[in-house]
Order: structure tokens, then C-alpha cells, then sequence
């Protein structure tokens, strides 16, 4: 099976190869947020970042006249999408093409060499086995939909020129092809992670929003029972997954106290055991305010990216 071969290639290769992590998600699930604030806590000279969203196949207007939206795989290059995962993967540069969100059009590309890390984020990264096999790390982002609706609206009217009617029509186009291509991707996800109010609380309109991870035993997480014990607004707890299994899921409360919320960001980066500050760019959102739950979110991504680079090394 070729993604069988990717995998020992990975395992075999003697060159130093990057770390892989996958954020996988609906348009506006949150993807670029949680990326960005990846990248400036370990550093742009060790981090690489890549949409995969620049693999459509059709520009803006041409897709007007297409059957089809840009969650089509047959709207993407996922065979080119492939290949450059798997050369990425083996620490290859890549000549990457460039679909500019502004404009809706397709520029010159981009040469993208892999660092110590890359994130590949977008809307396919995990739909296929091969792409799935060159990852470490693999995250779903699920908010709920009338959640991710608002986000939606709001970034398009403000930052790519839609009028709001414009975006419902869109949504509404597709939603067939998000419920077939884009939402089966979380069964693949070490990580499935809901930006939202949590479910069974009433909270007023305009609190902060919750997080809930659901920590799959497909990778190792960190002991989180310490943490968890004395802090209020976080709770862990076994419940069942959609297939049935058992899996952790931590909820991290929108309106946890600011110095509660310092105690545990600054206990999780204790367990990372690196010889850096705290970074100062966790949970920043686009409006400039900040998430503890987006903060905390990222901090375990970071526990993985570190950990999973300490194994590299030590192979």
C-alpha cells in the first residue's frame, strides 16, 4: 500500500525530517487562528505553515460555472496535494501554489522549505490515506455549525467582499459536500477540538466561548489528572466517542478566572521542559482579544510538536 511505504520511508530516513501536524476543519472552523498563534510561540525560523487550500483546481470565477464548490475533492489537486505532503514529510522543499482568499484568484507560487515543524492546515489535509501518512499529529476542528456560520459571515463580509447574503447561498451550496468530504476527516483526528458553549450550560449570550478536546489514545497525551484536580474551570472526564470507544474528553470553561487560567497554561508548558519564556502570543484571536481555552488548546498542540521532535532526534 503506498501510504504504508510513506510511513517507513519516514521511519527509515536518515536526513532530519520535520515534525507533521494536520489541523483539519470546515471553512471558519478556527484553523488559521490556532496556527498562527503556533507559529509565533515557536518561531517562523522553526515553523513552517502551509494551506492546502491553495491546491484548488479552479479560481474563484471559474468555480462559478463548476457543479461543484472548493470542498470537492475534484475541485482540488489532491494527487499534487499528496506529493508535496509526502515531500515535505521527508524534509524536501516544495513549489507550492498560492490561491490568494482576497481576490479569489490563483498567483504565482511560492518555494516552501519544511523547518523543524510544519502545520498543514485547510479543508482536505486529511481526506486521503496517503495525505493521512504523513502526519504525527492530526486535528479535527468541529465548532458547531451555527457557531461556525457567524465566524463565517463575519470574516467574508469583512475580509474577502461578500455581501451576507452571499455567504448563506454559499453555506447552503455546500452543505451536501461538507457532510461528505470535510466532516468524516474527524474520525482520522488524534485531536477533535469544539470552540463553543459547552453542552448543557446556559450561558448568556456574549460569554467567552469553551473548549472541549477529545483526546483520542491514537497518540500519548500529557498526565493532565494534576492540573485538572485543583482548577475549577477544567474538567476531564471518560466518555464514549462516536464509534462507541472510550475517549478523554477535557473541557476548558470560557469564563475561567485570568489567574486560574495562568496556573494551568503555566503548568502545562512546565511539562513541555524547554529552556524557553513563556510565549506571550497563546489565545490571541483575530479582533486582538484573547482565549484561554484557544491558549490552553494550543499549549497541548505545543506538548505534542515538542514531544514528538524529541523522539526524532532521540531516533
Amino acid at each position: 500500500m503506498p501510504h504504508r511505504i510513506v510511513h517507513m520511508l519516514r521511519a527509515r530516513g536518515t536526513g532530519r525530517r520535520p515534525v507533521m501536524l494536520a489541523i483539519a476543519g470546515d471553512s471558519a472552523a478556527g484553523k488559521t487562528t490556532l496556527t498562527r498563534g503556533l507559529v509565533e510561540c515557536l518561531g517562523e525560523d522553526r515553523m513552517t505553515a502551509v494551506c492546502v487550500d491553495d491546491y484548488h483546481r479552479y479560481d474563484r470565477e471559474e468555480r462559478k460555472n463548476k457543479p461543484f464548490t472548493a470542498l470537492h475533492p475534484d475541485c482540488n489537486h489532491i494527487e499534487v496535494m499528496e506529493q508535496h505532503l509526502q515531500l515535505l514529510a521527508m524534509g524536501e522543499p516544495i513549489l507550492k501554489p498560492v490561491y490568494d482568499h482576497g481576490t479569489g484568484r490563483l498567483v504565482r507560487p511560492e518555494l516552501v522549505e519544511p523547518r523543524d515543524f510544519v502545520i498543514v492546515e485547510g479543508l482536505l489535509p486529511l481526506y486521503s490515506k496517503m495525505a493521512r501518512a504523513c502526519f504525527d499529529i492530526t486535528v479535527y476542528l468541529d465548532p458547531p455549525e451555527e457557531q461556525r456560520h457567524a465566524w463565517k459571515i463575519q470574516r467574508d463580509t469583512t475580509k474577502r467582499g461578500y455581501a451576507p447574503e452571499q455567504v448563506l447561498e454559499e453555506l447552503r451550496r455546500r452543505e451536501l459536500e461538507s457532510a461528505a468530504f470535510i466532516r468524516p476527516q474527524r474520525r482520522h483526528a488524534d485531536i477533535v477540538v469544539r470552540f463553543g458553549s459547552l453542552a448543557g450550560r446556559d450561558e448568556p449570550a456574549g460569554s467567552p466561548l469553551s473548549a472541549e478536546l477529545l483526546l483520542r489514545p491514537t497518540i500519548d497525551h500529557p498526565e493532565l489528572d494534576e492540573i485538572v484536580r485543583g482548577a475549577d474551570a477544567l474538567h476531564l472526564r471518560l466518555l464514549r466517542d462516536t464509534d462507541g470507544r472510550p475517549v478523554d474528553s477535557l473541557h476548558v470553561h470560557g469564563n475561567v478566572p485570568p489567574d486560574e487560567a495562568e496556573i494551568v497554561k503555566k503548568a502545562v508548558w512546565e511539562r513541555l521542559d524547554v529552556d524557553t519564556p513563556f510565549p506571550d502570543g497563546l489565545g490571541r484571536l483575530n479582533d486582538g482579544n484573547r482565549s484561554d481555552p484557544v491558549a490552553i488548546t494550543q499549549l497541548l498542540l505545543l506538548y505534542h510538536l515538542i514531544n514528538a521532535d524529541r523522539v526524532r532526534v532521540a531516533s
